[in-house]
């Protein structure tokens, strides 16, 4: 009975503190603005993608009218012939995209760094212009952008300082300690329940936020999964904080002390430490200009345009052996014409050639900040909460390494037709667009 006393104390004192109650308000409101971004963004990039889908539907009925009107040459575009298998690929409208996850309103993540739409073709990259290779999360916290996730990384523990800055403290400086402890059970006990008054308004802020935000976007259908994970994280990260606030209180003996003391911890965790690691990142692994991959893309590139039909026939074969057994091989004009049209896959090999060091050095980067999560537990519960919501560095490397399958995937059709002297028609175009967007 006596706990719930000092609860029922505890409620009376913070409705009567109007400091504690605007700083619960104003962390709801930057709560819900950081949901409705994230919420903004993920319809956004719906309705792109519902956009992009529009879009290719109407280009690929076109094709399809070509076919059924005899027109596969258009008179605008001479030189083009959908009976070609070249030209009849290269009209698939074949978009790869990283459909945002519902859980994408707690965190953006890396979603505003990275593209989630890519048109498939035999010339693409996973690295091209609209795919952005950055310094990625866990290798910096992306401080710049006000989410969700922010919210709870920064302004959570914030919030606990406001509300637990004076407990004990000024009892103490007022004099009240020896009454307090001649009417209590213990001290401690005393301590613990107001804290912990503190600790489950808090928990409590979260879980009105997390189920808002759940319900801009459908999570609890969609994604029901991410609803419980953002509930398990935000609780251990907010115990985090409480557990090291509780020990200052318990050790602490005046109003400032406590404040100066939880002030200085929270700097050292949420912004010292990070920036720390970060900026020896930095000097151990810096900034990778990808100038491997802009060469394969130019001077490479060129180089293997300049070689004669012999020497990339040569490395055609040794890439696709089936080539060897081409009738095209007796018919110098085709034989010709599939050489350059299958220059494309020795263009592919380079790319992926100069990416791998690209890739390779990422997976080092990651891989050492993953090894300081045990005492960068900011960095830690960024990268949860980017996880769940399907925004992490991780799910944009899956996405760029699908869409490099799928570039092979296209090629390797490209080849076996090309070789083969198979002439295209309606049935040919269709399977080609349902099997080149499949990811097996």
């Amino acid at each position: 009975m006596k706990n719930l006393s000092i609860f029922l104390y505890e409620w009376k004192h913070f409705t009567r503190s109007p400091f504690k109650i605007i700083a619960v308000l104003l962390y709801l409101l930057a709560g819900i603005y950081g949901l409705h971004k994230g919420a903004s963004l993920y319809h956004k990039q719906h309705a792109a993608i519902n956009e992009i889908e529009q879009k290719a539907a109407k280009e690929k009925q076109t094709c399809l009218n070509r076919y059924q009107g005899d027109s596969l040459v258009p008179s605008k575009e001479d030189w083009v012939n959908l009976a070609e298998p070249n030209w009849a690929i290269e009209y698939t409208q074949v978009y790869h995209h990283k459909s945002p996850s519902s859980a994408m309103v707690y965190s953006i993540g890396q979603s505003e760094q990275y593209g989630f739409s890519k048109k498939i073709t035999r010339w693409a990259s996973p690295y091209d212009d609209d795919l952005v290779e950055e310094i990625a999360n866990p290798e910096r916290l992306q401080i710049g952008t006000l989410d969700f996730t922010f919210v709870l990384l920064f302004l959570s523990p914030l919030l606990l300082l406001v509300l637990l800055y004076n407990i004990k403290s000024s009892e103490i400086e007022q004099g009240f300690m020896a009454l307090i402890e001649v009417q209590s059970v213990s001290k401690n006990s005393w301590l613990v329940t107001r804290v912990l008054f503190y600790f489950l308004l808090v928990l409590f802020t979260n879980l009105l936020l997390i189920i808002f935000g759940g319900l801009q976007t459908g999570v609890f259908t969609a994604a029901n999964k991410a609803f419980g994970q953002m509930l398990l994280y935000s609780f251990s990260y907010c115990t985090f904080w409480f557990v090291l606030f509780f020990f200052i209180l318990q050790i602490g003996k005046s109003i400032m002390s406590n404040t100066l003391k939880m002030i200085g911890i929270y700097f050292v965790f949420a912004f010292i430490i990070p920036a720390a690691v970060s900026q020896y990142l930095s000097i151990q692994y810096p900034t990778n200009l990808m100038t491997e991959f802009a060469d394969a893309k130019l001077e490479k590139r060129w180089q293997l345009w300049d070689k004669s039909d012999t020497l990339r026939l040569a490395e055609l074969e040794k890439l696709f052996p089936a080539i060897t057994k081409s009738s095209l091989l007796k018919n110098n004009d085709k034989r010709s014409t599939a050489i350059q049209e299958s220059t494309s896959a020795l263009e592919n090999r380079l790319r992926k050639v100069s990416i791998q060091p690209i890739e390779e050095e990422n997976r080092i980067k990651n891989a050492f900040i993953s090894g300081t999560f045990w005492f960068n537990p900011v960095s830690f519960f960024h990268n949860r909460f980017n996880t769940v919501s399907q925004t992490h560095f991780d799910n944009y490397q899956n996405y760029r390494n699908e869409i490099q399958y799928l570039i092979d995937k296209q090629i390797g059709f490209l080849i076996s037709e090309m070789w083969n002297d198979v002439k295209v028609d309606k049935k040919k175009y269709l399977e080609y667009d349902q099997k080149l967007k499949r990811l097996n």
